[in-house]
């Protein structure tokens, strides 16, 4: 599965995250927008830009900040690290809550969607995790998955799989939606291990076989076959208009995880390309970059990410990722369970 790479373990892992939060911040200000609505307040997203005045998800926000998608993803590593062994549901739904309290102290608008919001209030008063969430398709799940897939080697899907659904069943108890999650995480580990990104898609598309049958059946029924349809399209070179109206850009796992993985394929792997596309695609431009941005971050190392580009994104945002990684490592190597 390997190929020959002086990249460490850490290297990688540490990409997965910066290139994460890279893919989100670029794609800030641009989230929710049109292609035509890009163009008309930004141009062309280039490099790192603030939104403009009034955005309806990203007001108050400066260029160069990250959103809901990586301080999520962070939140969920915190919680894997703090209780290794174990998944505490009501824990995380009570995590989550308090986020966005706190986003609310803050003045910002990027807030929990209301399918989320609404099983976690359902959790806390008291109704089973695994009903709470049994209509969640969108990409919530998928967007903070990294974290399992640096904690959690890919040798065994079933188990990775297992781990990731524990983690969506609070907001995403769907098959659309943990299959999508597993296949972002399983690329993202077997990344982690030195495969090449065509080698790695196997792997990603035995976990979202796999993954599509936890949780309610509920959205589409085959995301492997999605992802597949979208790298397949994407290696033949599309422009990026053709490729978003075909594949889809919006909130839904069908959507947003198939694009980044055919961002992936467009950007050849590199962090900065495959970002710059995100934040232009339109729709729901800073998830499909994180995701997309932690795929190519875990393939090409941190040391690959442009360093003028990660200065600007570590003075701009205050998140300890390097700490972070350090724990998640920590339970790749002894196999405990997340």
């Amino acid at each position: 599965m390997s190929d020959a790479s002086p990249l460490s373990l850490t290297d990688r892992a540490r990409g997965a995250l910066w290139g994460l939060a890279l893919g989100d911040a670029l794609g800030m200000p641009s989230q929710t927008l049109t292609r035509d609505q890009i163009a008309q307040h930004y141009g062309q997203i280039t490099d790192f830009t603030a939104p403009f005045d009034d955005h309806p998800f990203s007001h108050g926000l400066k260029a160069a900040q990250v959103t809901d998608d990586t301080e999520q993803a962070l939140l969920l590593a915190r919680r894997l690290i703090a209780e290794p062994g174990r998944f505490d549901a009501v824990g995380w739904a009570k995590d989550l809550l308090a986020w966005e309290a706190d986003i609310r102290r803050r003045g910002l608008r990027d807030l929990l969607g209301p399918s989320t919001k609404a099983a976690l209030d359902a959790i806390l008063a008291g109704v089973d995790p695994d009903e709470a969430s049994k209509g969640g398709t969108t990409n919530g799940a998928a967007m903070r998955v990294a974290p399992i897939g640096i904690a959690t080697a890919a040798d065994d899907i079933a188990t990775l799989v297992d781990r990731v659904e524990l983690s969506s069943r609070v907001t995403h108890n769907t098959g659309e939606a943990i299959a999508g999650a597993s296949a972002v995480a399983a690329m993202i580990s077997t990344l982690l291990d030195g495969a090449t990104i065509a080698s790695a898609f196997d792997t990603a598309l035995h976990a979202a076989t796999e993954g599509q049958k936890r949780g309610h059946r509920a959205g589409v029924p085959d995301m492997a076959a999605r992802i597949e349809a979208a790298v397949s399209l994407a290696r033949t070179a599309p422009g990026i208009d053709d490729f978003a109206d075909r594949v889809g850009t919006s909130v839904a796992s069908h959507h947003a995880v198939p694009a980044a993985f055919g961002l992936l394929v467009m950007g050849n792997g590199d962090v900065w390309s495959t970002t710059v596309m995100a934040a232009n695609i339109g729709d729901d431009t800073d998830t499909i970059g994180a995701i997309a941005g932690a795929m190519a971050g875990a393939a090409s190392g941190v040391v690959a990410l442009p360093q003028d580009k990660l200065t600007t994104l570590r003075a701009a945002n205050d998140l300890e990722i390097d700490r972070i990684v350090d724990g998640l490592l920590n339970l790749r190597q002894m196999g405990v369970p997340t």
